[in-house]
């Protein structure tokens, strides 16, 4: 028994490496608009087809990326992501030198075909590796590694592709800056897939091909999945339309007035709020039930983001940044809420649940475009709106039906 809980440790420690990966390969999307925009002269709507590519491989991939976890295993799964992710990293070179931004689209779906692959495997990996009851704690831990990769991405993205310049709205911006850091996360990501290669790892993840499907599809029956699945689908979609919209909003005279650079800096305070709250959140939830937290943490961001919509200057600017401490310990609390009482539909469940990250492409491009119309600042209505559902998802929609359960373990 010692032996398996020093292997789980083990486990657990490697993973959150990954955790760190990909939340800080998220974040360079949020340098990346602002500095497309700018290279091609986009619109807002326009610019979020940076997150509708990179987040619409999740919908396009978590199908078929839950089928080759479940031929390959969680470990297996990690090395294929890591490889993927790291050839779209590659194909930010010809992209740049061509200057299509159709090809800079195209490494974002690669890229984020990886990591749909490694969100498949490592999610469900970490709550499988120890007590049950502790998953969501668990959980939350390994996504504030996500976070700090969050946090530190905007430092090295601001200063690496805006090139050092103090204003590059003033003095534009250069094809080939972006390239640099894409080529550093490409050798980093390969070398942790030889890295994963000879890592042992508990063996888990592979399902009997006869009951890989189940015949009814039981885990689409559960509500409270459904519902959490809805839940991952508006909380992604808020944290990622709140980022990408970050550096251009702060940018704005009324707001905080300063270069598109310098805003740049501040997505850190937005993504440093949400590792220090999931720090705190994980030791919190060993004590609080995660749908009260779940709960209080959205009814604050709805509040926080009405703040900012009807307010102006610094207030508008810190109100907005504090609810990255509110989306702390949202994704993985309701991940595993979503999970709970699945028993043998569970790696279903969890595949359902990453197919629902497509929020992410899809709730930015929807705030891009009323962002052209009614204005960037009003815009967060939609994000509101997600933080609103959230709430009640914490509050009532968690909850397993006791029939649904019953009939889950017959």
């Amino acid at each position: 028994m010692t032996q398996q809980t020093t292997n789980y440790r083990f486990a657990l420690t490697a993973l959150t490496s990954l955790f760190f990966m990909w939340g800080f390969i998220t974040c360079m999307n949020d340098i990346l608009i602002p500095y497309l925009r700018l290279l091609f002269d986009l619109n807002y709507a326009q610019s979020m087809l940076i997150q509708f590519c990179f987040f619409g491989a999740y919908f396009i991939v978590s199908v078929p990326a839950g089928y080759l976890i479940g031929k390959i295993g969680y470990k297996s799964g990690i090395v294929t992501g890591l490889m993927i992710s790291g050839a779209g990293c590659v194909l930010f070179y010809p992209a740049a030198q061509a200057e299509v931004y159709g090809l800079f689209l195209l490494a974002l779906f690669v890229l984020a075909s990886g990591i749909t692959i490694l969100q498949v495997a490592a999610n469900p990996y970490v709550t499988v590796l120890g007590d049950s009851r502790t998953a969501s704690s668990r959980l939350t831990m390994t996504q504030a590694f996500n976070s700090l990769g969050t946090t530190v991405a905007p430092f090295f993205g601001a200063w690496l592709i805006f090139g050092g310049v103090a204003d590059p709205e003033v003095t534009g911006v250069s094809k080939d800056t972006v390239s640099l850091p894409y080529f550093i996360l490409a050798g980093t990501l390969v070398l942790m897939a030889f890295i994963f290669m000879r890592l042992k790892l508990p063996n888990m993840g592979k399902v009997d091909p006869t009951e890989f499907i189940p015949n009814e599809a039981k885990a689409w029956k559960q509500k409270h999945l459904v519902l959490g699945a809805l839940g991952i689908f508006v909380y992604v979609g808020a944290e990622v339309g709140i980022g990408s919209f970050l550096a251009m909003y702060l940018a704005q005279p009324e707001i905080g007035d300063m270069s598109m650079s310098k805003a740049s800096h501040y997505i850190s305070w937005y993504f440093g709020g949400a590792m220090v709250g999931r720090f705190l959140g994980a030791a919190v939830m060993q004590k609080i039930s995660g749908n009260r937290v779940l709960a209080f943490n959205a009814i604050a961001a709805v509040v926080l983001v009405a703040t900012t919509m009807m307010s102006s200057g610094a207030l508008a600017m810190w109100s907005l940044l504090f609810v990255g401490l509110c989306n702390s310990i949202m994704f993985p609390t309701i991940f595993s809420l979503a999970l709970q009482d699945l028993k043998q539909s569970r790696g279903q469940g969890s595949g359902i649940l990453c197919l629902a990250i497509v929020g992410g492409a899809i709730v930015p491009l929807i705030q891009g475009f009323l962002a052209d119309r009614i204005g960037i600042q009003m815009a967060f209505i939609v994000p509101l709106v997600c933080y609103i559902y959230i709430a009640y998802y914490g509050l009532r929609g968690y909850k397993p039906r006791a029939s649904q359960v019953a009939q889950e373990a017959s």
